[in-house]
């Protein structure tokens, strides 16, 4: 090659490596750059339809499933590329949906008792399988036990799902002894009952020393959400209190106090019982911060997990306690997710004596459902997955996967703390101040969910957050946020979409807020002098509604299309051409439905339609007819389109 011609050739080469490194800088990051999936591949044969997760002294994972086996999993890192070693640690367990590990035994929940193992003669095989407590059962298929989780005294927690109703196959109810409570079981073997009011407690954790867990949406329960377990507390579903009445019980409201507060809408129509459904445009509905008045026992969510946004089917909660390993968020809770198989993070802080806090969408993207997660010494995330049977987002019924940060720190919102007159929001980077400091850049809304028998709730009292000013810190790292109208017992949602980091124009990575505001702080209200009340002349966010809304007629993209849908939750479930718990949309579309009769599906569905999806279809009398139309000529516009 002549010089000149290499001239120019390494001349070009250069400019081309440049203009790559400047358009992957300039690429919109994902969740991907920040924190990698890695599949840990199971031998044939071997279905790791995880129930539990425990890390053991020497760094191996241990794994109990659904089918009522434990392994144990020498080099689950893959050091060298090499394969990890999978032994059958246990076997013949009834559906081991907990593990955990403490003094040379691991302890298992099984459906019916919290159960010890020992490998005794060292060859790596449990020899004694030893019941430390038993409970009854009555063979309902939802009777599953989670847990255990251990206190600082060594003490065990488990908790209990209820039974169904036989005709009210919808109702939650307590067959026997202790079904919809937690229990706390000593080492000695003796049981105390700690708390009741749950529903489907499929999360323990012990955050700072106390005991939280996290229920899923259904009767009685309008959204997922986090709760603070202390003794004697009442969570909300009245199935357990059928068992107040026993002398240990610490809780002393009874299901005819309750019933007498709360109608259970328990109606029968020529001599069948009648399923209860949301009532549209209600009057007076009952809420459950309400309840508080007249029992005081009666523990409020620290954290609501808003339905099909935040997961569907709320699961583990873990505490990241790795020192920095995982990331900028150490201290912070992680919440997984069996349905839209996927993470989430929340910060909770005390006020006026109560728990309350923020949560965030974090990572998806795993091949099934979050159901159990714990730490490697590493700090690497451990999560074992499943989707029961049920369904869920990914492409596997099960498996075991790691979550590994790559030492990228993603521009977030690291916490919000709930002040005065609004709230305060961190973040990992200094912000834009330009950005920053236009009112436009934010939006925010509140909402709260009804309390009663019907199967979750929609979001109701919905209200425009009304943003009076903003304050940014010297510093970059903080913006105050002053809000008109601040409502107790409401969750708070706030969008920053608009905010920007000041070294790298970084987009937030997640950029909605979700704040449940038990109490407002005391204290001095920021004065208007202090705030920048600069707007722009068109707003950075778009509104929470889609602007298309008014009209039918054009063709709608996907980004224009889901607000609605994650406004009437219908991600929870369908997604665009992949399924999920339901149908993806593009397979609705090909049964060429009619709009009209896509609505009438929404409102009220028919399984029998789809007989290969295991989990029916909740009816959705709730979404507006002029959002539903919208959503149905939408789904029908994807017939024409070309995967």
């Amino acid at each position: 090659m002549k010089a000149t011609h290499y001239k120019y050739f390494t001349l070009g080469l250069m400019m081309l490596i440049a203009f790559s490194a400047t358009a992957q800088l300039s690429k919109t990051p994902t969740e991907d750059d920040y924190y990698k999936i890695i599949s840990i591949p199971a031998p044939e044969g071997i279905l790791l339809e995880a129930g539990g997760v425990a890390t053991l002294p020497d760094g191996r994972i241990a794994i109990s499933t659904r089918r009522g086996d434990v392994w144990t999993i020498e080099n689950p890192t893959m050091e060298n590329g090499s394969a990890p070693q999978f032994k059958l640690f246990a076997s013949g367990l009834h559906e081991a949906l907990g593990l955990t590990y403490k003094e040379e035994a691991l302890y298992v929940a099984q459906r019916g008792e919290l159960t010890k193992l020992m490998d005794k003669n060292g060859d790596g095989k449990a020899d004694v399988y030893e019941t430390v407590y038993a409970w009854p059962l009555s063979g309902h298929y939802h009777e599953y036990s989670f847990g255990p989780k251990i206190d600082a005294d060594g003490n065990f927690f488990v908790s209990c799902n209820v039974a169904f109703g036989n005709e009210e196959w919808w109702r939650g109810e307590s067959r026997v002894p202790w079904r919809g409570w937690t229990l706390k079981i000593k080492p000695d073997g003796t049981m105390e009952p700690w708390a009741t009011g749950m529903r489907s407690p499929c999360g323990l954790g012990m955050i700072n020393g106390e005991l939280f867990y996290d229920d899923n949406q259904g009767d009685w329960q309008g959204s997922g959400g986090i709760f603070h377990l202390t003794k004697g507390s009442f969570t909300g579903h009245p199935a357990g209190l059928k068992w107040t009445g026993q002398p240990n019980s610490p809780v002393k409201i009874s299901t005819q106090q309750l019933y007498a507060r709360v109608d259970p809408r328990q109606f029968r129509k020529e001599g069948q019982a009648i399923k209860p459904e949301n009532i549209q445009e209600e009057k007076d509905p009952n809420f459950f911060f309400e309840l508080k008045n007249d029992f005081p026992e009666t523990r409020l969510p620290a954290v609501w997990l808003p339905h099909g946004v935040l997961g569907i089917s709320n699961s583990e909660i873990i505490t990241d306690e790795t020192a920095g390993k995982f990331g900028p968020f150490a201290g912070q809770v992680f919440v997984g997710d069996q349905g839209q198989s996927k993470i989430m993070r929340v910060v909770m802080e005390k006020v006026k004596g109560d728990y309350q806090g923020v949560a965030f969408d974090f990572r998806a993207g795993f091949q099934s459902g979050v159901l159990r997660m714990n730490w490697g010494h590493d700090g690497s995330l451990y999560a074992g997955l499943t989707n029961r049977g049920w369904g869920s987002a990914g492409t596997s019924t099960a498996g075991l996967q790691r979550l590994i940060w790559t030492g990228k720190v993603p521009m977030e919102m690291k916490t919000v703390n709930a002040m005065p007159d609004g709230f305060e929001i961190e973040f990992t980077y200094p912000v834009d101040k330009a950005t920053a400091e236009n009112v436009d850049s934010y939006v925010g809304r509140s909402y709260i969910y009804k309390y009663h028998p019907v199967y979750g709730s929609p979001a109701v009292n919905d209200e425009r957050l009304v943003i009076k000013g903003v304050k940014v810190s010297e510093d970059g790292m903080k913006v105050r946020l002053v809000i008109d109208n601040l409502r107790q017992y409401y969750l708070h949602e706030i969008n920053a979409a608009g905010i920007r980091s000041k070294d790298s124009n970084l987009p937030v990575l997640h950029n909605t807020a979700y704040y449940t505001l038990n109490n407002i702080p005391d204290g001095d209200k920021l004065p208007m002098s202090e705030l920048s009340i600069k707007r722009s002349a068109k707003p950075v966010v778009a509104p929470t509604k889609s602007k298309t809304a008014s009209s039918s007629t054009k063709k709608l993209t996907y980004a224009e299309i889901e607000p609605l849908l994650v406004k009437n939750t219908c991600t929870a479930c369908h997604q665009v051409s992949k399924r999920q718990v339901g149908p993806s949309y593009a397979d609705i579309a090909k049964r060429k439905y009619s709009n009209d009769r896509i609505v009438n599906l929404i409102y009220t569905p028919e399984p029998k339609n789809w007989p290969e999806h295991e989990t029916p279809m909740v009816a959705m009398p709730q979404v507006p007819k002029g959002e539903a139309l919208i959503i149905a000529g939408w789904i029908n516009s994807l017939r024409a389109e070309t995967p």
